[in-house]
């Protein structure tokens, strides 16, 4: 009896693991198709990325998003404020530039606040900017073109 018991627990066992193999084979392949279409993705995206920089690099924009050198960067609140006068920018138009509100760089200029990573970097791409690109960057935008709107508005 103990023979016939061993040999049948045997069988079961062996039937069950090929059961197993075989579901077990399906999902390996689908786990490789998904990872190889996750790198196919990946490989896509680093190139779209690498062509966007380079247009922008062939329009003139300066970089956004962390694409800047920031390497030996330090944020000074005098250095917001004597780049914003060199410019000869408001606040307003100034944060325009940067993607802030005016509010934002007088509390960087005053030292109450500091700008976060991301318009730090922002901060950083355009201190090689000139007057005369700042001003074409401004009119260029979605935002200088309404501020220029509003402006032409008479008082009420």
């Amino acid at each position: 009896m103990p023979n016939i018991a061993a040999v049948l627990k045997e069988e079961i066992r062996r039937l069950a693991k090929r059961e197993i193999k075989a579901d077990a084979s399906s999902t390996k392949r689908a786990i490789a198709q998904y990872r190889r279409d996750i790198a196919r993705l990946k490989r896509a995206v680093t190139a779209q990325a690498r062509e966007i920089a380079s247009l922008k690099a062939r329009l003139g924009q300066p970089p956004v998003n962390g694409e800047a050198d920031l390497d030996g960067a330090r944020f000074s609140a005098r250095s917001v404020k004597a780049q914003r006068r060199r410019l000869k920018l408001s606040a307003a138009d100034y944060g325009k530039l940067v993607g802030v509100s005016a509010l934002s760089v007088y509390s960087w200029e005053s030292g109450k606040s500091r700008p976060r990573k991301r318009q730090f970097t922002r901060l950083v791409a355009i201190r090689g900017l000139g007057r005369r690109e700042a001003l074409a960057q401004l009119q260029t935008s979605p935002a200088g073109a309404k501020v220029k709107k509003l402006r032409r508005r008479k008082p009420r």
